[in-house]
């Protein structure tokens, strides 16, 4: 469990670093990405003779899940361009609930009434925290209503990265399985941001910083830690704890910047985690 809270720490940064740099929002997964690929190439290297076990089908979903993984960078981190902190952080992580209606659809497995309901508790809770945009409520960014969009869009191909790497994970070590999907998701950041003719040199030192910060927290230290965690320890355990990510979001947010989440955002952001804790901690029940 220590793992567990280490990560969810770690990935409570990751809004506020990313809010924190000027550069474009795909640059800035771009580089996350890349340094997050060369700091776990040399564990990955220790057990490269995996990577010869690797079957023509399990190379096809290893890449869509970096690719996925790519679409969910983009998104979000575009996302917080747009929306508060908190609303964006809350949104993302509705995951948990588009997993469980991939799994039914795509893999056969059962929803049981109790995921049912705490994802469309997550739905309502999602339609209320962007009620404000409409009903005239307090809110925070330049177009909540895309920012909002564009983060539920990221918790989709997120969960479209799990669904895909579920099942190589289970025949891959840790090493070699992130180093194909973080190669694969910064190789498609990368031929995107050359397409969209975005600048990727000559950012001053304070960019480079954060890029390395987004790398090394919440991506070496959260979403890298997470993976490791899920052998040792509960999915569902892991899942309701990285409901602790909005809130630390938030709190940092409004420490750093002042950003005070809208009324619709607390409400509506309190609703959704309570609909995905229903749901993540079905299996425990």
């Amino acid at each position: 469990m220590a793992g567990v809270a280490v990560a969810v720490v770690a990935v409570s940064t990751s809004a506020i670093l990313v809010d924190l740099s000027d550069a474009p929002s795909l640059v800035k997964a771009c580089y996350r990405v890349l340094f997050m690929t060369g700091l776990v190439a040399p564990f990955a290297v220790r057990e490269r003779d995996q990577f010869a076990t690797i079957s023509g089908s399990d190379w096809l979903l290893v890449t869509a899940s970096g690719a996925l993984l790519a679409g969910h960078f983009a998104a979000w981190f575009a996302s917080i361009e747009y929306t508060s902190i908190a609303a964006s952080t809350t949104l993302v992580q509705t995951q948990p609930a588009f997993v469980a209606v991939g799994a039914w659809l795509l893999l056969d497995e059962r929803v049981t009434s109790r995921v049912a309901g705490g994802i469309l508790v997550a739905i309502s809770g999602s339609v209320l925290l962007s009620a404000g945009d409409f009903l005239g409520g307090t809110t925070v960014g330049s177009n909540p209503s895309l920012g909002n969009g564009l983060a539920v869009l990221g918790a989709a191909s997120a969960a479209g990265y799990v669904l895909a790497g579920r099942s190589v994970r289970q025949r891959l070590s840790l090493g070699p399985y992130v180093l194909v999907v973080y190669g694969v998701c910064a190789a498609t950041l990368f031929a995107a941001a050359l397409a969209l003719g975005l600048p990727l040199a000559n950012y001053p030192a304070h960019e480079w910083g954060l890029f390395v910060a987004m790398a090394v927290g919440p991506g070496l230290l959260g979403h890298t830690v997470v993976n490791w965690a899920l052998k040792y320890v509960e999915s569902s355990i892991v899942s309701v704890s990285l409901l602790g990510e909005p809130v630390g979001s938030a709190l940092l947010a409004l420490a750093i910047f002042g950003e005070v989440p809208g009324e619709f955002t607390i409400l509506g952001g309190a609703v959704i985690l309570l609909g995905i804790a229903v749901t993540a901690t079905d299996r425990a029940s």
